[in-house]
């Protein structure tokens, strides 16, 4: 079965593929944890599609919906490349994830361990458990910052 390393490695592969279409750099995987299987992936993509929430959180979650024909995730994992924004981190709430793993912190924007803490809110009605891969963190966050010097010029 594949293990958390494995699951964060696609999500990686994802997020290259984002910077390849001009993208931030941000990949998502959701999977059942009990079996290994995949059930959505997702980029980012607001630029390509414009949209301002097609995050790759709120991709995968749309399509994990889908699939599962249901807008209750309970017990499924969410991988990704970097840590949630507020936005996406209150659809992880909504929908129920049972477990959030990321790799890169994001102390500007991210809305987990950083800025809002969304889950720590007494208005959060549902916590998932937070993990961080460290093993994917450095790697996730020298993609993102060549994506955004190769942007500045």
């Amino acid at each position: 079965m594949k293990t958390d390393t494995d699951h964060m490695a696609r999500a990686m592969e994802l997020a290259r593929e984002a910077a390849s279409a001009g993208e931030v750099p941000v990949g998502a995987v959701v999977v059942q944890p009990e079996t290994g299987e995949v059930i959505a992936e997702g980029r980012n993509g607001p630029i390509g599609i414009h949209d301002p929430t097609a995050h790759a959180e709120i991709v995968a979650i749309r399509q994990a919906g889908m699939s599962r024909r249901n807008y209750r995730l309970t017990g499924l994992t969410l991988y990704v490349t970097l840590e949630p924004c507020a936005m996406c981190a209150g659809a992880i709430s909504f929908a129920r994830i049972g477990r959030l793993v990321f790799a890169a912190e994001d102390p500007k924007g991210g809305g987990v361990i950083h800025g809002p803490r969304f889950f720590d809110q007494p208005t959060c009605h549902w916590r998932p458990e937070v993990c961080q891969d460290r093993s994917h963190a450095d790697e996730a966050g020298q993609l993102l910052r060549d994506f955004f010097r190769s942007r500045r010029g």
